[in-house]
C-alpha cells in the first residue's frame, strides 16, 4: 500500500488559537495522487492537539469555554514549578484532546459529515510556528 508524507506549516496566535485545516488537508491528498485511503494528522508538539469540530463561533466559543472550566489556566501545575513557562495548563489540555487524527478518503475527497471540519488547537502562551505531519496511505 502506497504511503505519501507531508508537513503542514503554519503560525499560530496561542491562547485556544483553532484554526480550521480542512482545505490544507484536502490539498495535500489532491496533490499525493492517492484516491482512496485514509489520512493521519499527526501534531508533534506537546501543547497542540487535533480534533473535528463544527467550525462556526458559536462552537468555537464553547469548544474554548469548555477547556478554561476543566482546564482552568489560574491554578497550579506542577510543569510551572518545574519550568516556570507557566503553560502547565496547555499541555494537559492537549493531553485531553490528543495528538492526531485519521480520516479516510474515497476519490480523492474527505469523508467527512456535512458540517465537520478538521481543526487545530493551539494551547500555548505564545504564537508559534507549528508544523504537522500528514501521512496519507492508499491506492
Amino acid at each position: 500500500m502506497p504511503i505519501n508524507t507531508s508537513t503542514l506549516q503554519f503560525s499560530t496566535r496561542g491562547n485556544v488559537d483553532i484554526l480550521d485545516i480542512t482545505p490544507s488537508v484536502g490539498q495535500a491528498i489532491a496533490h499525493s495522487g492517492l484516491k482512496n485511503g485514509v489520512a493521519v494528522i499527526f501534531c508533534a508538539s506537546s501543547t497542540g492537539a487535533l480534533t473535528t469540530i463544527e467550525y462556526e463561533p458559536g462552537c468555537l466559543s464553547d469548544l474554548r469555554r469548555l477547556f478554561d472550566e476543566i482546564v482552568p489556566a489560574n491554578r497550579d501545575y506542577a510543569h510551572n514549578l518545574a519550568w516556570h513557562d507557566g503553560n502547565g495548563h496547555s499541555h494537559v489540555r492537549a493531553a485531553l484532546l490528543g495528538a492526531s487524527l485519521s480520516v479516510p478518503f474515497s476519490a480523492g475527497n474527505l469523508l467527512l459529515g456535512t458540517w465537520q471540519q478538521i481543526i487545530y488547537v493551539d494551547f500555548d502562551i505564545h504564537p508559534r510556528s507549528r508544523e504537522l505531519i500528514l501521512q496519507m496511505l492508499g491506492e
